[in-house]
């Protein structure tokens, strides 16, 4: 039996950002950046805020308990923590932002070596972004902060071309797994997005089937140690919008 999607096969996940002083004086996590995925914050407690650089340049938004902000694929963002930042995350395709779908901002020659880019992200798990202990998960986030702040230089005085160079330099790194993503897409979000055309057919005609399958689903608080992300330690919500049980 197949547990339905979350609503829009969206992956949901409870963060606890980093309070690990950095080298600008800022606790918080990895700058990084997604290329096929939206991701949005809802604030559940704390202070900090999120740093962002675009082809719109800087910008940093306060984060505050209630607020809901979200970027588009391209967007790097950074999570500061100010006073024990809590957030949950919602990502697009189920989670892929959490499961491939990322680049950390490491200065560009890692960057530019997919040997010594890998090694430097310390994945416990090749698929995840858990960080295989608390000191890499460390070492890969000040690696990360390096790269980012030469790269915000980069962009104040070159605009978008240094990003350009960016976002081509981190392409190669993430297309041997673009056939894996295109499953997950299918999958999750195009089927999800199937059923409603179905379902609104169905309506059309007159038959209301599907509303007698209808059921209420839940998912326990997640149990155990939380994994080391790239932002902060990790509480994921399973399914991440499939799961098959």
């Amino acid at each position: 039996m197949t547990t339905p999607a979350l609503p829009g096969a969206i992956g949901v996940t409870h963060l606890k950002v980093y309070e690990w002083p950095t080298s600008d004086g800022l606790a918080g996590g990895s700058p990084h950046v997604h290329f096929a995925c939206s991701e949005a914050y809802y604030v559940i407690g704390g202070q900090g805020a999120v740093q962002t650089l675009s082809a719109a340049g800087f910008a940093e938004t306060p984060l505050t308990p209630g607020r809901l902000v979200w970027f588009t694929p391209g967007v790097i963002h950074r999570l500061i923590n100010y006073d024990r930042l809590e957030i949950l995350v919602l990502m697009q395709n189920a989670g892929l932002p959490e499961a491939g779908d990322f680049v950390l901002t490491f200065p560009l020659p890692i960057l530019h070596d997919a040997e010594a880019y890998w090694r430097a992200t310390s994945l416990a798990n090749a698929e995840r972004v858990y960080a295989s202990d608390a000191e890499a998960a460390r070492r890969r986030r000040d690696l990360a902060i390096e790269g980012f702040l030469a790269l915000r230089a980069a962009v104040a005085e070159q605009g978008p071309a240094a990003l350009e160079a960016f976002y081509r330099a981190a392409l190669p790194l993430l297309q041997p797994r673009l056939a894996t993503w295109r499953v997950r897409w299918e999958q999750g979000p195009l089927a999800v997005t199937q059923a409603t055309g179905t379902q609104l057919a169905a309506l059309s005609a007159g038959r209301i089937d599907h509303l007698l399958q209808g059921r209420l689903q839940s998912l326990p608080a997640p149990q155990g140690e939380r994994q080391l992300g790239m932002c902060g330690r990790l509480a994921v919500y399973q399914p991440e919008g499939l799961l098959q049980g």
